[in-house]
């Protein structure tokens, strides 16, 4: 039967053709716009991780709740202690101390209200490798009074790399102070609502302008975002949870996970678009071979064979087609994922970002597995109907058809 159904197929090359082709398409199109959402999803979780929010963070219990209220409550004492155990924990490559603060940014003629980070710049700059230098450089050890603003806090003021600014703000202890600095550079992140309204200063600055050691937040590291609900559980483990609270990228990022969940939602609309449109390609293309066979068909009825046995022979040649679109529709995505990566496909910015980027088609295993089941599947699934309704007919009506 395997045989027979083989040289059945291989017959009818016009017909195989067409069959093929749509099948190979559908396979192609689902490897290609699944490699292409996952990108998407790469580059957003990325552009979170490396330009604002590191891989987790450690707060003292209540900040994320209450701390924008009340700031200072909840602050990280002997953070360096801390530091230095964390940084002992597989999969941890650093471990960023980071003050929290808002103010008024001043250029001697106009005011703007900010809200910024002391950070340690060398370390910071090692993660932040997903941040946009519009103009200058990032901070150094060196910039002991640099400051970096967000673009748009420097199309507000109106500033350059090199001019001096005066930042103003409330200490712990409800004093106000005031330090000069000098503009290093102009950065760009993935959310614009933060680049409106940030500013990054050194940790050691900060540290003097609030007259306090103390951080708001541990920064986390790691060496890829898979292993991030690994290490947060073992950062739990070691903290009591009534005076301490961790919080992973994507708890911290809502806007990352709908975007995640809006897309999810339309690829599987999609698939299912392109599943329809495989199967009505394919059981088109089976109906005309099987309707044009009938009278063949017949003839082996009255030569002996059953009808189960005429079902199974249509079913073996679709599970041939099938295997055979299959095959080529993975290679056909393959390749053409590979040669549109090389090439890159300009993307305009997502919702609330400003920055542009080159989309790539990712080569998603489970992705393409998948989809070379939703060829061979839809082969089968188009053949089903037909030849069963064939393999039903008297063996008279079907001989008929040879006239």
């Amino acid at each position: 039967m395997w045989k027979l159904a083989a040289r059945n197929v291989s017959r009818h090359k016009t017909r195989t053709s067409l069959t093929l082709g749509a099948i190979v398409l559908g396979v192609a199109g689902l490897i290609l716009t699944g490699g292409f959402v996952e990108d998407i999803f790469t580059q957003l979780r990325e552009a979170t991780i490396h330009s604002q929010l590191g891989h987790l963070q450690l707060y003292q219990a209540g900040y994320y709740t209450s701390g924008r209220r009340a700031p200072y409550r909840y602050m990280i004492q002997d953070s360096q202690k801390k530091i230095a155990v964390f940084r002992e924990f597989p999969h941890v490559l650093d471990v960023m101390p980071r003050v929290n603060f808002s103010g008024l940014l001043g250029n001697g003629r106009i005011s703007f209200p900010i809200v910024g980070e002391g950070v340690d710049p060398a370390k910071e700059a090692r993660l932040s490798n997903y941040i946009v230098i519009k103009e200058g450089r990032q901070l150094a050890p060196k910039d002991a009074y640099g400051i970096m603003l967000g673009s748009g806090v420097a199309t507000a003021l109106n500033l350059r790399p090199g001019e001096n600014i005066s930042l103003l703000l409330n200490t712990p202890d409800g004093a106000l102070n005031t330090l000069d600095f000098q503009v290093i550079g102009i950065f760009q992140t993935f959310s614009k609502e933060y680049d409106d309204r940030a500013v990054r200063i050194p940790l050691s600055t900060a540290a003097e302008l609030l007259s306090t050691t103390a951080v708001h937040s541990l920064v986390f590291a790691l060496d890829s975002w898979a292993v991030t609900d690994e290490v947060a559980t073992l950062v739990r483990r070691q903290l009591p949870p009534e005076h301490f609270e961790i919080k992973t990228w994507y708890e911290l990022s809502d806007f990352y996970q709908k975007t995640v969940e809006l897309y999810r939602r339309h690829f599987a609309v999609l698939r299912l678009i392109i599943l329809g449109m495989v199967l009505l390609s394919v059981a088109n293309s089976i109906n005309m071979n099987i309707y044009e066979r009938t009278g063949e068909l017949g003839t082996l009825m009255a030569m002996g064979d059953r009808t189960g046995r005429i079902f199974n022979l249509l079913l073996a040649e679709s599970l041939f087609l099938g295997l055979a679109g299959a095959v080529i529709g993975v290679v056909v995505g393959t390749l053409a994922a590979l040669t549109i990566s090389t090439i890159g496909i300009p993307m305009p910015p997502m919702p609330n970002t400003d920055i542009e980027y080159n989309a790539q088609i990712k080569l998603v295993p489970l992705e393409m597995g998948f989809a070379f089941l939703i060829g061979v599947g839809a082969s089968i699934l188009a053949a089903l109907w037909p030849a069963w309704r064939v393999s039903r007919l008297p063996i008279v009506d079907a001989l008929a058809r040879n006239h």
